[in-house]
């Protein structure tokens, strides 16, 4: 008899891939407990190590979560749908409005971690400004929370000498965010780069967004640029992996 790919498989990725179709098919739904180690066991044959490790590839694929005393359990969190062009446009941070209103629909979404600080730029950050050695940036750090769970770092970087004084400097940058402050001061964005890579997260970065290890992080480095070229931010962010859907939607 011919052996399948599948059947060569690791006993553990094959239960994986049971769970992970049983919760597809809506035999689990989100918030339902699964099988837990001695159910695995039983069902598969298989030792409590291979049982665990099955758990853990979905824990780290965001398709489930641990809690704690409880078990392991179908993960309800819906998925942040982040609309990369409709959030930059003009029209959404002139008018006063957020970025994220683009995104989050009626959902809660939380700040809950802002320091601001003048310091002296990074090497990466004074070249991409066009900083000299002497120059400082305002570096604005965020942790943001959606529907209770932490999905986003974000670190921006601004010349002091384009915002000084203003409320960029400030926790609380007002209605439309820093672009639209950046308008007031007579450096209006008018284009925008973003560069995508992932890779696993750092030990602090999975401590911040609440991850295991094993679940990856989304780095995305945006740069606006003001009037013939400048640029006037970079926002270097780090994403939950699996609580994003990044979405681009353009004419042809």
């Amino acid at each position: 008899m011919t052996t399948t790919d599948d059947d060569r498989r690791p006993k553990y990725q094959r239960i994986a891939d049971s769970l992970r179709e049983a919760i597809r098919s809506g035999e689990y739904s989100p918030g339902d407990r699964l099988p837990g180690e001695n159910d695995l066991m039983a069902a598969h044959g298989v030792a409590r190590m291979t049982a665990r490790q099955a758990l853990s590839v979905l824990k780290d694929e965001g398709i489930a979560e641990s809690r704690k005393g409880a078990g392991v359990f179908v993960r309800s969190f819906r998925p942040l749908r982040r609309r990369g062009i409709q959030r930059l446009a003009q029209e959404q941070w002139g008018s006063g409005r957020s970025i994220w209103s683009a995104d989050i629909e009626n959902r809660a979404l939380v700040v809950d971690q802002v320091t601001v600080s003048e310091e002296a730029a990074p090497e990466h950050i004074r070249q991409v400004l066009e900083l000299s050695d002497e120059d400082t940036v305002c570096v604005r750090r965020r942790r943001f929370v959606l529907d209770g769970k932490p999905v986003l770092l974000a670190t921006s970087y601004l010349p002091t000498s384009v915002v000084a004084g203003s409320a960029i400097t400030q926790a609380d940058t007002g209605p439309g965010g820093t672009y639209a402050r950046l308008a007031e001061l007579g450096h209006k964005p008018v284009h925008f780069r973003e560069e995508i890579r992932s890779r696993m997260p750092t030990k602090g970065e999975a401590e911040q967004l609440s991850i295991s290890a094993g679940t990856p992080v989304i780095l995305i480095c945006r740069t606006a640029f003001a009037d013939e070229g400048r640029p006037v931010e970079i926002n270097e962010m780090t994403l939950d992996a699996a609580s994003y859907i990044l979405e681009y939607d353009f004419d042809a």
